[in-house]
């Protein structure tokens, strides 16, 4: 297992290499000058020119790449020509809030979407099935922005249950906090909550149809202890595949959700940062993110390890 752990994370390193080489090369290949957009029309060539020497934005791009790479793996990003701050406290003030929206999404995702799946291939064929399987479909298929903004025409602007942007954090209060978050992270989480769903209902109606479920039923257990003892175990192992998937399409959808609902994340850090065309901020913020869902996808195999014994890494 150590070994796997190594290798797996060599490999992290790796693509977190590839990932920032070729954001570097897709933001220098737009078009535009960071520096005329951060001085405005009215700078003079000799200002914009001087402001280029003072950030580096004059060597050449290869140059360029290597003096942040060696910067960044000691911890310091640079400074932001959007923000006029340090990149690294940018991320210290956003992360923790993109966390907390995406974290609680994940987590609900989870605790609806096992169980309903799961109750689902129970009731296989009945209305609830359906019922079940139509949501999951439609949560699938309808993109996040428009469920974010459908939520805040409906819920915000139409019923007035709950705002419709900003942020509070819950160390603040929570109650402000859990009224400004619940629609931001209910709308992120359902199209995880629906795939998580489908495939869990899919792989349990697989896993009850095995010879190992008819014996288990023929020594007289429980209906209960043969899906939860039995069956749930093995349907488990497609379904810890998704949470990896889930993971990513969470971090995806995020940057949609907190545009919609203003949100100070990582998601609209990272959109100001395109438009502004601020390099740094724009490599850092990828680079955390393809870290994140890497790291999400080496706890998704170290976890097939656990559930399935036939697993077994070297």
């Amino acid at each position: 297992m150590a070994t796997f752990i190594v290798r797996r994370l060599l490999q992290t390193v790796l693509i977190l290499f590839i990932v920032s080489l070729f954001v570097f090369l897709i933001m220098h290949m737009l078009p535009g000058d960071p520096v005329a957009i951060m001085l405005g029309d009215q700078a003079s060539v000799e200002e914009v020119e001087k402001m280029r020497k003072e950030l580096g934005l004059d060597l050449p791009i290869w140059r360029q790449y290597v003096n942040w790479l060696v910067k960044a793996v000691q911890g310091d990003f640079g400074r932001s020509i959007t923000y006029n701050e340090e990149i690294r406290d940018l991320i210290a003030k956003r992360l923790p809030i993109s966390f907390h929206i995406g974290a609680s999404a994940f987590v609900l995702a989870i605790l609806l979407g096992i169980p309903a799946g799961m109750f689902a291939a129970v009731k296989r064929g009945s209305w609830v099935d359906s019922l079940i399987t139509v949501s999951a479909n439609f949560g699938m298929a309808v993109p996040v922005f428009w469920l974010g903004i459908l939520g805040v025409y409906l819920f915000g602007l139409k019923l007035g249950w709950l705002p419709v942007q900003g942020y509070t954090s819950p160390f603040e209060d929570f109650g402000e906090s859990m009224r400004k978050s619940l629609m931001p992270i209910v709308l992120l989480s359902l199209g995880t909550l629906a795939t998580m769903a489908r495939q869990t209902r899919s792989a349990m109606l697989e896993v009850i149809r095995q010879d190992y479920i008819r014996t288990a039923r023929s020594k007289g257990l429980k209906e209960r202890d043969v899906f939860l003892k039995h069956a749930l175990r093995n349907g488990l192992i497609p379904v810890v595949t998704i949470l990896g998937m889930g993971l990513a399409s969470l971090v995806g959808g995020s940057v949609f959700i907190e545009q919609v609902f203003n949100i100070p994340g990582m998601g609209r850090l990272m959109v100001q940062a395109i438009f502004g065309k601020d390099y740094l901020v724009v490599q850092t913020v990828v680079l955390i993110v393809a870290g994140v869902v890497a790291l999400g996808n080496l706890l998704v195999d170290i976890a097939y390890g656990f559930i399935d014994p036939r697993i077994r890494y070297k």
